[in-house]
């Protein structure tokens, strides 16, 4: 009589095999889940994929928490800026300010990045 042991560990080892070819397959990390080096060239990358006009809750599903947030009144219109890690500047294990790309938004829609975005931001302190 032949042991059944053989062909129960092939079959566990089959469905475990089935079950990892899935997970790598669908599954997609989103960019909270992502570490560092990962995130920084997924944001680089996704950057490319926006517009100016586009919601503030469209940029937060498309590149996920902002590593920095500011936001103020100004002559009663809401403006927000989000930072999000774009470039490495030196390896001391925290992120800054100037290794973020800003996205400035105004009354949640956005109407710039890039590197003069938060001295935008700045001066309409100043003008409001």
């Amino acid at each position: 009589m032949k042991s059944k042991v053989p062909v129960i560990i092939g079959s566990i080892f089959a469905a475990y095999l089935a079950f990892v070819a899935v997970v790598v397959l669908v599954y997609e990390p989103t960019p909270d889940d992502m570490d560092w080096e990962d995130r920084q060239a997924y944001n680089k990358a996704k950057l490319t994929e926006i517009t100016l006009g586009i919601p503030v809750d469209q940029v937060k599903l498309l590149l996920g928490k902002a590593d920095f947030s500011e936001a103020k009144t100004v002559n009663h219109e809401t403006l927000q800026v989000l930072f999000y890690r774009t470039h490495h500047s030196k390896s001391d294990g925290e992120t800054t300010r100037d290794e973020c790309t800003p996205l400035l938004f105004k009354n949640n829609k956005l109407i710039a990045w890039g590197q003069d975005t938060y001295q935008q931001y700045l001066a309409a302190a100043i003008d409001g």
